[in-house]
């Protein structure tokens, strides 16, 4: 991405958090940019448009950061539990620190949908990479890598909205990972005697 689309991108962001998409006009995001109204055409005909590159932008920084999550130095069990939670922190964090803008993402949610496909898509693959090595280690006992992944990623998609408004009745982060990491070790066959008894995939 260019600097001045860049730096267009990130200008609309503040201003839609500021003072959301509604009241904020292609005019306003062009004064505050100093880049002028010409510019600003050159790169995106509408404000809608703009803000689906806003909404792109934010998934692109949290995909770059599950990716840091993911090459780090753990045990694949612990780095799953790490990834659950870094997606739902992230996920949250992005919504919180955009202020006004929040009431776009949940008011015109497959318009995000749309935009979010590359970041699901990824985290898929990402998934999939760390159940592989969990397997070639004999850590993890999955059958059938590739449908587990998906299972696995649209679990966490199902738990951003109630995350994010503290339905999981928890007064802080630290009081989750562990039932997270819990959830990991029987979801994979980590404890794998114990689950055979229950269902086998």
């Amino acid at each position: 991405m260019g600097k001045s689309r860049l730096l267009l991108v990130d200008t609309a962001r503040k201003l839609f958090a500021k003072n959301g998409f509604e009241s904020t006009t292609m005019h306003d995001i062009a004064v505050s940019s100093g880049k002028g109204r010409r510019t600003l055409y050159t790169y995106f005909s509408s404000k809608e448009e703009i803000y689906m590159a806003v909404i792109q932008s934010e998934l692109e920084r949290l995909s770059a950061r599950m990716e840091v999550v993911a090459r780090q130095e753990m045990s694949p069990e612990k780095k799953m539990a790490k990834l659950f939670f870094a997606h739902l922190e992230f996920v949250k964090e992005t919504v919180t620190r955009n202020g006004n803008l929040r009431a776009e993402f949940f008011r015109d949610i497959w318009k995000v949908e749309s935009v979010r496909k590359n970041f699901d898509r990824n985290e898929i693959i990402l998934f999939r990479r760390v159940m592989t090595e969990g397997n070639d280690r004999g850590i993890f006992d999955i059958r059938n890598i590739k449908l587990m992944a998906r299972i696995t990623h649209y679990c966490l998609k199902g738990c951003e909205v109630p995350y994010i408004f503290g339905r999981f009745g928890v007064t802080s982060p630290d009081e989750l990972y562990p039932y997270i990491f819990r959830m990991v070790t029987r979801m994979y066959g980590a404890d794998r005697e114990r689950d055979k008894e229950h269902f086998m995939y």
